[in-house]
């Protein structure tokens, strides 16, 4: 059994539209995954934005669902953490630093081109050998600083965009852009093929 916990920031839009969408293709696929979802700045119990609730009845999932705060107990739950943008990785690490190996964008995570895999491997690395230099109070070299921001400007964008607030059209702009990080994930993690876009 797969457990896989989907983080946005309020966890009233995107996560909880991934968590819905990713357990109903589980359901339609007999696969063994449980999935949750949660927010980086929330409360307990808000409801699911009713733009989401629409597009999620206008694609026939269901959703019963309502905020969850981050927490200790749902990061050690989870095989998988799946943010939506760069930024809740990085907030979601800095409480919780022991998820680095498991806590991903989304479409990161989904991402099949290999070259970007690579240059996402060596930026990482590259962060990771900053952020040492800077506790031991050194700094990067000129060429590792220059490649750090090269494989910045080329690495593509993982981010996606926030519908809150906005209209029901670009909520479903934001759940077609889910869909197709699913279909990926479910290919990913257990060798299906995706769907064509």
């Amino acid at each position: 059994m797969k457990r896989i916990l989907f983080v946005c920031t309020g966890n009233t839009c995107r996560s909880p539209m991934a968590e819905a969408m990713l357990r109903e293709q589980a359901r339609l696929r007999s696969l063994p995954i449980e999935v949750r979802s949660a927010g980086v700045s929330t409360v307990d119990g808000l409801p699911v934005s009713e733009h989401a609730r629409a597009v999620l009845r206008g694609r026939s999932i269901p959703d019963d669902g309502s905020s969850t705060a981050i927490g200790s107990d749902s990061v050690e739950w989870a095989d998988l953490v799946l943010t939506m943008t760069t930024g809740h990785k990085r907030h979601l690490l800095q409480r919780f630093p022991n998820a680095i190996d498991k806590t991903f964008t989304l479409k990161e995570y989904t991402q099949t081109d290999e070259s970007v895999v690579a240059d996402i491997a060596e930026l990482e690395a590259l962060y990771t050998e900053w952020h040492m230099k800077q506790a031991l109070g050194g700094q990067l070299s000129p060429e590792e600083r220059n490649r750090l921001l090269e494989l910045e400007r080329r690495i593509p964008g993982f981010d996606i965009a926030d519908p809150f607030g906005g209209s029901l059209e670009m909520y479903r702009i934001c759940a077609d852009e889910i869909a197709q990080s699913m279909d990926k994930l479910i290919a990913k993690l257990y060798g299906e093929s995706p769907k064509a876009d």
